[in-house]
């Protein structure tokens, strides 16, 4: 620890703390010999008033004594009164010459034990690289290892576990998740024109298109239970990437700067996972400009800005959003995202089709039902009301002893006051800021 230093070279043996902390700094101040001590996970006294004064007069005392001291562990956090002494040193993650490295020493190492060869091809091969960036060489090692002993081979079946692993040892605390299960767009009904802008950038993730820009990503603005968390979920089916969900109320933290440096980790997490999708589910409750917060809106809306501005990784970004007045204007202005795109409530030919799917879903055979007029009476039904109306009909069949028939789903739909009627002012207002700002996903 000392003022100037750029670069430490790491080539010696840590010193372990064997003996109390105070001790260990009173013996290198007190001490005449140059040198570079390294202290393994002192963080924790690093609270200790005496202790920040013992390293101080360490760091102050540098032009007399050369003594260097190198704190080493996974977190941490200097307090104010050293920050003048102290340059951080970040160690390199292994590269992708070193990750092919590491997986060729796991499969020598299996077929030395075993006397064949690991099954692979390149294709396989070179996913399973990419899919270990971002991890330490321990870390690579112990998936490699995991997804070779296995079954003695690499393949495609071993990247979903993979990732899943990565995931579990670079999540942060609840706030970003995992989707394991991501949708199929058909099981969707509709978003024909959002389902063909997708497919023409899905070569840029897979690596069959090089040059050109990375999709940034897109804005699904529309009526509630439209199927827009449905269609982001099926957005990473499309691109063939993983899908993470960041959770915007897991962050707010009551000390100041804290909520802003958990978006910041999430967000550096999720650049290890790319490629990948990063969701934000009705983005106006967690993005929003607020006075009665102490600033820290503000402050989380600024280092999201600045990260959608600077990001140069494969983090593919999927916001969706209810209302738009309450969105900031700097974030959906043009540039943010590359699209954004508006989910209308379903026209009568979607409403058969979600009809279709749903009855499909809960093994109903669909062809014994009149979809056209099921459609017909649906009219102004959302998607999930349309769900909602064969749920609640099957419920009623089930309970009269009856088989689910046509009349059941009909009683349900004339039972029912869509958000169509009951919000019709405000659909109507939002469909109109829409009409010429937005591409209509069908």
């Amino acid at each position: 620890m000392t003022e100037g230093l750029q670069r430490i070279d790491l080539d010696f043996e840590p010193q372990r703390i064997n003996s109390e902390p105070t001790e260990v700094l009173g013996n290198i101040k007190a001490g005449q010999n140059a040198g570079i001590y390294a202290l393994l996970d002192f963080h924790p006294y690093l609270d200790e008033p005496k202790h920040i004064r013992l390293l101080k007069d360490i760091a102050l005392d540098y032009h007399v004594t050369q003594q260097t001291i190198v704190l080493i562990s996974h977190d941490i956090n200097i307090p104010p009164e050293l920050k003048n002494f102290t340059a951080r040193v970040a160690l390199k993650l292994p590269d992708e010459a070193a990750l092919r490295d590491i997986v060729n020493d796991i499969a020598e190492e299996w077929s030395k034990k075993y006397r064949k060869k690991v099954k692979a091809n390149p294709k396989s091969f070179d996913a399973l690289v990419k899919n270990l960036s971002g991890l330490t060489y321990s870390e690579a090692r112990r998936l490699a290892r995991t997804a070779i002993y296995d079954d003695g081979a690499i393949t495609p079946d071993d990247l979903p576990q993979v990732m899943k692993a990565k995931y579990a040892l670079l999540s942060k605390e609840g706030m970003l998740h995992f989707e394991l299960d991501a949708e199929k767009f058909s099981n969707i009904g509709g978003f024909g024109k959002l389902k063909a802008w997708l497919r023409q950038r899905q070569p840029v993730f897979n690596g069959e298109l090089q040059g050109l820009d990375m999709p940034k990503g897109i804005l699904l603005l529309g009526v509630q239970g439209c199927g827009k968390s449905l269609a982001a979920k099926a957005v990473a089916g499309v691109l063939g990437i993983p899908l993470l969900r960041i959770d915007f109320s897991a962050m707010f933290n009551k000390y100041h700067g804290e909520t802003e440096r958990n978006l910041r980790e999430s967000l550096k997490a999720a650049e290890v996972m790319a490629p990948c999708v990063l969701w934000i589910d009705e983005m106006e409750k967690g993005i929003s400009v607020s006075d009665s917060d102490g600033g820290t809106s503000k402050r989380l809306l600024g280092t999201f800005l600045t990260w959608m501005a600077e990001k140069q990784s494969a983090v593919f970004l999927v916001a969706t959003a209810n209302e738009i007045d309450s969105l900031p204007p700097e974030l959906i202005r043009k540039g943010r995202f590359d699209e954004t795109f508006f989910v209308d409530l379903p026209d009568e030919m979607n409403r058969a089709l979600i009809y279709e799917i749903h009855l499909r879903k809960r093994d109903v055979d669909s062809s014994q039902f009149d979809l056209v007029r099921l459609a017909a009476a649906s009219e102004g039904f959302s998607g999930a009301e349309i769900e909602q109306s064969v749920v609640s009909a099957i419920y009623t069949a089930h309970a009269n002893t009856a088989k689910l028939c046509n009349n059941h789903i009909l009683q349900e739909i004339k039972t029912t006051r869509p958000l169509s009627v009951i919000m019709a002012e405000k659909i109507s207002a939002l469909r109109d800021w829409a009409g010429d700002r937005t591409v209509p996903v069908d």
